[in-house]
């Protein structure tokens, strides 16, 4: 069947993800492999008054702009332009803060989980329900909110993440996948629903605070593959103020990024993971058992399906290297030799290939926010050389890409002393879009081999678009089998070995970048 008339006659899914610069959207056809039109937007988050957030205004504006940037790809592409779907799905940055009232107001600006203000909360509970409660979670904005008595906490009647937010605004549905609830509290394995005692406990200590109980206030959970409503009229006039989209389309479970990146890397069974390079980084190990203890670099999430998982979570990912790029970016056009962006990306990590295998003794911290990992409640993005290091280009940006990769690192090592083992990681991000080198640096940092494949090129939008597509398949395969049979059978993947001498030099590098948090502690305390 031919891309034309999957259009034509809406047998297709669409998948938008909010991501932290981009919000994206993807369509794919009847065979989930094929990308049939793609639409960007890019946004900033900006600090107000000392928190994180994006105006919800811009929300819709952003989703809006990709919307029609992909319906008039899809025309130019295939000479038609869509007015329905098969399905749609919704994803979109996890954890964070999103607090309504009973008119569907915002009480208080959109707190997202780049937000370090939440660390009495997070200790208080991690001690009450026994797990690691990261600061960046949704109980521990909630709880934090509750400790500080804030104003709005009594009018509080729904509390959700962006994507649970948008799905409720296009279809009426209090709902949420069950990967993205495990961000916002914790999961019970057996139910793939919130843990139930833990639900009675903290019902216990928040007595009186709130004015319903948690499980009334958080979205119902729903594991991939289930009906979670559909679009309504007014959800269609959101996305497409021309009144050309139809309502009526199913909508799968809304999903957190970590959870599309595992899809779009057939990430969910067991002794799999990836690694998500964007603003943040995370790395995600699906479990074959329990952890043996409580650890504060880890977070205990869930695939869209439900099974259990190790999360990896720092806060800074490539934003720092990508702003190193632009400083050369500028000075090529100041110099009268203008190169674009990407270009000039891709010069300077193939330049890092040739440096020394532990960066010449240079460090670098991307640390633009705080860093739970690293003990940092506030970033300061450092560059620091001794005298007698190797200052070179090569090294330099050798240096920028391990110091991606640095604190990630530090939290994988934690996994390796559980017994952790991984059959396979698969990375994604626009920085392995240049070929062989932020891989091959990963690959020896996790001292393990390291895929890319094509399919992962749109990441997290092509994710949440192969989820929706995969509601009209759950009844005949787990969602397992459906990526393993039907999407990636075919797929191509470009996988690297780790080099032992870039193991042996990142190691050495992680030992300097361990031992130099302390330069990163001062300059918090002095800039």
């Amino acid at each position: 069947m031919s891309a034309h008339d999957d259009i034509l006659e809406g047998r297709t899914s669409l998948g938008i993800e909010l991501g932290s610069t981009r919000i994206k959207a993807c369509l794919i056809g009847s065979d989930a492999t094929e990308v049939l039109a793609t639409g960007s937007f890019a946004w900033e988050n900006r600090l107000e008054r000392g928190l994180w957030t994006y105006a919800l205004d811009e929300v819709w504006q952003g989703l809006r702009a990709a919307f029609a940037d992909l319906i008039g790809d899809a025309e130019k592409r295939h000479g038609v332009r869509p007015d329905t779907f098969g399905a749609i799905g919704i994803s979109a940055m996890m954890h964070g803060y999103l607090a309504l009232d009973a008119a569907g107001d915002l009480l208080v600006p959109f707190r997202t989980w780049r937000n370090t203000n939440t660390g009495v909360a997070a200790a208080e509970l991690t001690g009450l329900l026994g797990v690691n409660i990261p600061l960046r979670w949704s109980i521990a904005h909630l709880h934090q909110a509750v400790i500080d008595e804030e104003p709005h906490v009594p009018q509080l009647d729904f509390v959700t993440t962006l994507a649970g937010y948008v799905h409720w605004k296009l279809t009426g549905e209090r709902v949420l996948g069950v990967g993205d609830a495990s961000g916002m509290f914790p999961i019970d394995s057996a139910t793939r629903d919130y843990d139930a005692e833990m639900l009675d406990a903290y019902s216990v200590l928040a007595a009186d605070r709130l004015p319903s109980p948690l499980g009334e206030l958080f979205p119902r959970v729903l594991p991939a593959g289930t009906s979670a409503g559909s679009l309504t009229a007014e959800g269609a006039a959101l996305l497409d103020p021309t009144g050309v989209l139809r309502p009526g389309i199913p909508l799968c479970p809304p999903e957190g990024d970590a959870g599309t990146g595992m899809v779009a890397t057939n990430s969910v069974a067991p002794r799999t993971g990836n690694v998500s390079a964007g603003t943040s980084i995370f790395a995600m190990v699906v479990l074959e058992r329990p952890l043996t203890s409580v650890h504060h670099e880890l977070d205990l999430v869930t695939t869209p399906a439900g099974d259990a998982v190790a999360m990896v979570h720092c806060n800074n990912g490539a934003s720092e290297l990508a702003a190193w790029a632009g400083l050369f970016t500028r000075f090529a056009a100041a110099a009268g030799q203008p190169v674009d962006d990407d270009a000039v990306f891709d010069a300077l990590l193939r330049e890092a290939l040739d440096g020394e295998a532990d960066a010449g003794g240079l460090l670098a911290y991307n640390h633009l926010a705080g860093e739970p990992i690293a003990g940092l409640d506030e970033g300061r993005p450092l560059f620091v050389r001794t005298p007698d290091s190797d200052f070179s280009l090569a090294n330099f940006m050798r240096a920028q890409v391990y110091g991606v990769f640095g604190t990630l690192a530090l939290g994988m090592q934690v996994l390796e002393a559980e017994g952790v083992e991984l059959d396979r990681m698969f990375a994604h991000g626009g920085m392995f879009r240049t070929a062989g080198v932020a891989q091959r640096f990963l690959a020896g940092a996790l001292d393990a081999s390291v895929a890319v494949g094509a399919l992962a090129s749109e990441g997290g939008a092509w994710g949440i678009a192969v989820l929706a597509s995969y509601l009209a398949h759950s009844d005949s395969a787990d969602l397992g089998t459906y990526l393993e049979e039907q999407v990636f059978a075919a797929a191509s993947l470009t996988t690297v070995s780790p080099d032992p001498a870039d193991v042996a030099g990142f190691a050495t590098y992680l030992t300097r970048y361990r031992a130099g948090l302390a330069i990163e502690s001062a300059a918090v305390d002095s800039l």
